[in-house]
């Protein structure tokens, strides 16, 4: 399993930005799917944005097409969450997550597809 380290979060006005990062603290990214949850309190962790180990194939939740971008640079061993045009419902803690990669172009759409999660970042969206 991985240490993940995530960074980013915050407080953020309606209709502004952030961008959330996830590092490993030891090994290297390129041999996993990489991908961002997030979870409310009383709920289940779901899947914002899914991204491949190398060809850059990704999943979004239809909450936040548009105005989400997940991406990889492997190598500075870095996965990012863009996030733009940010509304109060966006408001949880996020998690990293990282799942042993089957070919190039797989993701992992599910939480039981990862074994390695970082400690989570909390994104508030308010006015």
């Amino acid at each position: 399993q991985l240490q993940l380290v995530e960074s980013g979060g915050g407080l953020v006005q309606p209709g502004g930005s952030l961008r959330l990062s996830c590092a490993p603290s030891r090994f290297s990214l390129d041999i996993y799917a990489m991908g961002w949850f997030r979870q409310v309190p009383g709920k289940e962790r779901e899947a914002v944005a899914c991204i491949s180990r190398t060809d850059g194939t990704t999943y979004y939740a239809p909450s936040v097409k548009g105005r989400f971008t997940i991406s990889r640079d492997n190598a500075k061993n870095t996965v990012y969450l863009q996030m733009n045009s940010l509304k109060p419902e966006d408001t949880a803690v996020y998690y990293c997550g990282a799942a042993p990669s089957r070919t190039d172009s797989w993701y992992a759409r599910y939480e039981y597809e990862y074994d390695s999660w970082g400690q989570g970042t909390q994104v508030t969206v308010s006015s």
